[in-house]
Order: structure tokens, then C-alpha cells, then sequence
């Protein structure tokens, strides 16, 4: 059986129209920035707007068994990425906006697919907050609202079945200008990005929940957190009263709290 998915928004179409995509996509030139295992990331421009691409080529067989031997998912299409923007975007949460998608092919080790979204242009990564607030420490408003509006992306997410699978603080964007303000207002967007493993469920399963808090919380250990920063997050994360969201789920947290240690230990 075959399959075939194509979707390009109007400005891509036009300037494509005598194009075989999946052929042009492939060797398309740009600004690389990955190029091996079957999967291909570039930035291009069309008419001085910029985008992303992520190309799929297929993996081959023995790349999938090689991480169905680990026990690891392998990544073998872009549908994943390009699902969990929509699923994102019917949630209310901030991400990269589609600007074209597709896939071919029926055999898993050899189908093409890819996904465009528009470049997040003058953004900045949260991975900086750490050395950041080191040197320059926010505002109590400013990290109470940024720590609410993480929680909230989390909680939403989780509660509806999705879960990230590198759920690290560089991989959400704001506006670079917090690096100068450091002023964060619940207006201004957080975009979760790099969402080529995610997976999306009717019911997210425990142990891909302890996962992305626990890569979280991790990769928030160098960023200066009080106690009651960690209880805002718990708060907000269960939609519960915190008396109830620390007993009811203290084995969560305790799981939590290893995963994290875990990985601060590798």
C-alpha cells in the first residue's frame, strides 16, 4: 500500500509549483546544520523570509533494529514533528508554525518525509536562565509568571496525552530581549521546539511523564530555584490545592526527583 501526504502553505506552493518536491527538498541548499543517520536539517530563505526544513530519507533497517534493540523508538518519519505542532497549536500552546509537510512511501526503512516551519527569528533559549539569573537575578513577579507559564505548557501537554521525549529547558524560546530585560510578562510567547520524538496518546503513560519532568527539572539545576520555585511548579502543573499535590503524588515527585538525579550523574 502506498502512501502519500503533501501540504505546502501558498507562498511555497506558488514558488514550487514546477518542482518535484521530495526530490528538490532533498539536495535543497541552504544552511546546514545536521546531515547524517538518514535525516537532514537545514535553514533556506524564499523571497528573504526564512524556514526550516527537516528531511527524512529513510533510516534503513538496520538503524531501526539497532534502536528497537536499545529499547529506543527509532525516528523514522517527520510526521511525528509536524503532529505534534498541531497538536500543540489546538492546545494553545506556543510553537514553530507550519509551513509544509509530507511523506511517501509504505516501507518504514525507506520513506521520505519532511517538515517546514517558519524560522524563529530573535528568540533565545532558556538554557541561558542558569548563568543568567547567576549574575543578574529576576524579579519575583518575573520568575513566579515564567515558572507558571512552564507549568502550565507541561501540565496541558501531559494532561492530553503528549508527552516530548527531550523535554530540556533549550528547547523552549522566548524573545532574545529577556537576555537584556530580564523581564518575563505572561503575554510574551514560550515556543517548545525539537519535537521530532514526541509521542501523543489518548492517556500519557507514567514513566514517559516521570521522563520529561525529570529532564526538566535536570536541565533546570543550574538555574538558582528556591523550594517554593519548585512548589509553584507543583501547583500549577496538577491544578491542585499544594497540600494535595504533594501528598497525593509524592511517589510522582520522588520519581521525579531520581530521574533527575540520574541524569545529573551520567
Amino acid at each position: 500500500m502506498k502512501t502519500y501526504t503533501l501540504y505546502l502553505r501558498e507562498e511555497l506552493a506558488h514558488g514550487w509549483q514546477d518542482k518535484a518536491i521530495f526530490t528538490w527538498l532533498q539536495t535543497m541548499p541552504g544552511e546546514i546544520f545536521r546531515d547524517k543517520e538518514g535525516r537532514r536539517t537545514l535553514r533556506f530563505e524564499v523571497n528573504q523570509k526564512s524556514y526550516f526544513l527537516k528531511y527524512h530519507q529513510g533510516v534503513g533497517w538496520a538503524e531501526i533494529v539497532k534502536n528497537l534493540l536499545s529499547l529506543r523508538l527509532p525516528i523514522i518519519s517527520a510526521r511525528n514533528e509536524w503532529q505534534a505542532v498541531q497538536f500543540l497549536q489546538s492546545h494553545d500552546l506556543d510553537t514553530m508554525t507550519l509551513a509544509g509537510y509530507g511523506e511517501k512511501g509504505w516501507n518504514p526503512a525507506k520513506r521520505h518525509s519532511f517538515v517546514i516551519t517558519d524560522d524563529l527569528t530573535d528568540t533565545m533559549s532558556l538554557e541561558y536562565l542558569g548563568q543568567q539569573w547567576r549574575d543578574r537575578p529576576p524579579s519575583f513577579t518575573s520568575k513566579y509568571q515564567l515558572i507558571q507559564k512552564l507549568a502550565h505548557i507541561a501540565g496541558t501537554m501531559h494532561k492530553n496525552g503528549m508527552n516530548h521525549r527531550d523535554f530540556y529547558l533549550c528547547h523552549f524560546l522566548l524573545d532574545k530581549s529577556f537576555a537584556e530585560t530580564n523581564i518575563y510578562q505572561p503575554t510574551m510567547p514560550i515556543y517548545l521546539i525539537d519535537l521530532h520524538r514526541a509521542q501523543i496518546r489518548q492517556k500519557l503513560p507514567r514513566r514517559w511523564q516521570i521522563k520529561d519532568l525529570g529532564s526538566l527539572y535536570f536541565s533546570a539545576y543550574a538555574v538558582p530555584l528556591t523550594q517554593r520555585d519548585l512548589f509553584r511548579f507543583i501547583k500549577t502543573y496538577t491544578q491542585l490545592p499544594l497540600r494535595e499535590a504533594l501528598t497525593q503524588k509524592a511517589d510522582l515527585w520522588q520519581q521525579v526527583k531520581q530521574r533527575a538525579d540520574t541524569l545529573y550523574a551520567e
